[in-house]
């Protein structure tokens, strides 16, 4: 399992538990973990916490962005944490790694997930964009894809067995 080195992008609508899982996963597999969230520029943070959901516009740097930190990390393996809504962000985060990426998607209902945001603190993200982050989303037929609702650690194990 150490010697597993893959470029992994854990998807899902906000609150999903992208981060979660995917920090669990770089330390089960020895390699980095990068927070997507981390990565947007401060108009896209800003729009977000306005409760102004991002459009193809907005995030097309930020994807493209995340796209270069997944090709630094070609060699040595990288978890990144995104939502990667639509085929078309996976697209362009996909660009020049297309045998090495993964997408794992962690899946949940509309309540299963606005539970967990309800209970969120200090977060950019405010819960009443959820609905439109389940209109986007365009679920991927090509990911591991994983229910969240089973403990953080037997998703990381359902992952790597499928790794």
């Amino acid at each position: 399992m150490k010697n597993i080195k893959p470029i992994v992008f854990v998807m899902g609508v906000s609150g999903s538990g992208k981060s979660t899982i995917g920090k669990l996963l770089a330390k089960k597999l020895n390699i980095e973990f990068y927070d997507g969230d981390d990565y947007h520029p401060e108009a896209n943070v800003k729009k977000m916490a306005d409760g102004i959901p991002l459009d193809d516009h907005d995030r097309q740097g930020w994807l493209e962005r995340l796209n270069l930190l997944a090709i630094e990390n070609n060699e040595k393996g990288a978890i990144i944490a995104c939502s990667a809504l639509k085929t078309k962000y996976r697209v362009i985060l996909q660009n020049n790694l297309e045998k090495k990426l993964v997408f794992v998607y962690l899946k949940g209902t509309f309540e299963e997930i606005m539970t967990r945001l309800e209970q969120r603190k200090n977060h950019f993200m405010p819960p009443e964009l959820l609905q439109s982050q389940f209109n986007t989303l365009e679920v991927p037929k090509d990911a591991i894809t994983v229910s969240i609702m089973q403990t953080p650690v037997e998703i990381v194990s359902k992952i790597i067995s499928k790794l």
